[in-house]
């Protein structure tokens, strides 16, 4: 019977992924419905280089342009701590801060930074404390292209900006012809995507057209997509999935879906010496260039999009988890100070790589590490 009993748990854990949560406990407000209860944390083990400390079933949701990195993080974590169950869900920055704002998760995640309302807002749920920005992810968000026989598509800042607001409708137009002297453009219409749902990548996107290409992008950055331009498809999955199969398209996502689906990606002319590809390397350049705005332990930070360092890809996001800075529910908080404190790690860093992120700066990583620690 214990040997049963450890079997169901263990198919408990590796299958509470795709698992909505019946059984949440968050960090910020909502009841214990763990079941099990843990008192001041539940047990405290290692697994490797993984403490693992209280126990529960934690929910958190936001970005979609970290699901990658989240489902590796939480399988990692969760083969270690099979006492913690997580569960992510990739609605979207917008519908995770929003999750959050209500007291139903633990953590969120976002694209961009909590507005000064929302941190506001924030000190409702977390009593005693605010929400902050973590920044934990980093990567380039890629420009994906369909084009029959263009293998190889140079685009700078003005004309992405011409073309995802409809000025510019053809593959052979001028402008994109000039940028790509050798390629056989096609008398082809483009199909501009973008995220029907509020996205941090939106965000970030629209932030580096409207730094870059001021004149040609008259839109002010947001979640929610302004330009009246083009179709839309609920998250990077949904405008990814766009790009593979319609002939013509061209959209925005995080590079692990371009590589996951072979989708060729748009090198940047950025006025460097040679074109600029998407790269886990190349954003990590323009990433080293971002600046602490946050206060106190708020660790937002402001990028630069109008690089111009050599191999630096300048269309870049950092997503945040979004934790309470204290005030947090003591059932839950050793749970989630555990599994931040892991994917702020080295070990927890060093996966991105290969799924296509950029992992944190180093000194970057030290101050988060810091602030996980102090949470309370």
């Amino acid at each position: 019977m214990k040997l049963q009993r450890k079997n169901r748990l263990r198919a408990v854990a590796l299958g509470a992924i795709a698992v909505s949560g019946a059984l949440v406990l968050t960090a910020c407000g909502s009841d214990d419905n763990s079941g099990g209860g843990s008192t001041g944390g539940g047990s405290t083990k290692a697994a490797g280089n993984i403490k693992c400390e209280g126990k529960g079933q934690l929910l958190a949701s936001g970005s979609s342009a970290q699901k990658n990195a989240m489902d590796l993080w939480v399988k990692n974590f969760m083969a270690a701590c099979k006492d913690i169950q997580i569960n992510y869900k990739p609605t979207g920055s917008g519908a995770g801060i929003q999750e959050f704002l209500q007291g139903k998760t633990a953590f969120a995640g976002s694209d961009s930074a909590l507005k000064p309302e929302e941190v506001a807002k924030s000190k409702e749920v977390v009593k005693g404390g605010q929400g902050i920005n973590l920044p934990m992810v980093g990567g380039p968000i890629a420009i994906g292209y369909n084009v029959p026989g263009v293998d190889n598509l140079v685009l700078d800042a003005d004309t992405l900006a011409k073309i995802f607001d409809g000025k510019i409708e053809k593959w052979n137009d001028e402008a994109i012809a000039k940028l790509n002297k050798d390629a056989k453009l096609p008398d082809l219409k483009i199909q501009a995507f973008h995220r029907s749902d509020e996205s941090g990548t939106t965000d970030n996107f629209t932030k580096y057209l409207k730094a870059a290409a001021d004149k040609s992008w008259p839109y002010e950055p947001a979640k929610a997509w302004k330009a009246k331009n083009g179709q839309s498809a609920d998250g990077s999955a949904g405008v990814s999935s766009q790009v593979k199969q319609t002939q013509g398209a061209i959209s925005y996502f995080e590079l692990s879906y371009a590589t996951a689906s072979s989708i060729k990606t748009v090198k940047l002319n950025t006025g460097a010496s040679a074109p600029v590809e998407a790269t886990s390397e190349n954003a990590s350049k323009a990433i080293a260039e971002a600046k602490i705005a946050g206060t106190g332990k708020d660790l937002a930070l402001k990028l630069n999009y109008t690089t111009k360092a050599e191999g630096a890809y300048p269309i870049t996001l950092v997503t945040y988890e979004i934790a309470g800075d204290k005030g947090n529910k003591a059932e839950t908080l050793p749970a989630v100070k555990s599994f931040l404190t892991y994917i702020a790690s080295e070990d927890g860093q060093s996966v991105l790589k290969d799924l296509g992120y950029a992992p944190l700066p180093s000194e970057i990583a030290t101050k988060v590490r810091e602030t996980v620690a102090s949470l309370s």
